[in-house]
């Protein structure tokens, strides 16, 4: 495969890569300083990047099975039983055997688990509106499209 001479500089490949050109250096340097301001937001209300992830995305779903939930949160299913057994034991969520299927179990909010979101939502506003200041809803929706093909590009391999 050749390397078109318009792209080369975002292709690590290429002798003409430049690292500021490439669009994962963003994608690291972004995720990691999100992480690194959510943590210390959320450190006020008592809570961490892992349980936000989690609640939201049973507020999302409703309930979730913790394979879903691993998916979504984008971590390993032992990483993320041990978080929901955490939270549970916080009062968060409650966990259940599916009646479909009894070697599954399922994830559900609490009312402190939703308590614990309101608290969440306050606690990190300041990050997203500073995350997206100048940003408009078209633009980021057109961002999110993007990142999606990327990653339908890079699962379908």
């Amino acid at each position: 495969m050749t390397i078109n001479k318009r792209v080369s500089r975002f292709n690590p490949v290429s002798e003409a890569f430049v690292k500021e050109d490439f669009p994962f250096y963003w994608v690291a340097r972004l995720n990691n300083l999100y992480v690194q301001r959510m943590e210390k937001a959320l450190r006020r209300v008592g809570a961490d990047v892992p349980t936000w992830r989690v609640l939201f995305i049973l507020k999302e779903n409703g309930t979730s099975s913790m394979s879903e939930i691993a998916l979504h949160a984008v971590a390993k299913l032992s990483t993320i039983t041990k978080i929901v057994y955490r939270m549970k034991a916080d009062g968060l969520v409650d966990t259940q055997t599916s009646a479909q299927d009894g070697r599954v179990t399922v994830v559900a909010l609490t009312e402190r688990g939703s308590q614990m979101i309101a608290e969440m939502r306050e606690a990190t506003a300041q990050v997203f509106a500073q995350g997206f200041s100048g940003l408009s809803s078209v633009k980021i929706a057109r961002l999110n499209q993007m990142l999606e093909q990327m990653f339908n590009n890079l699962n379908d391999a």
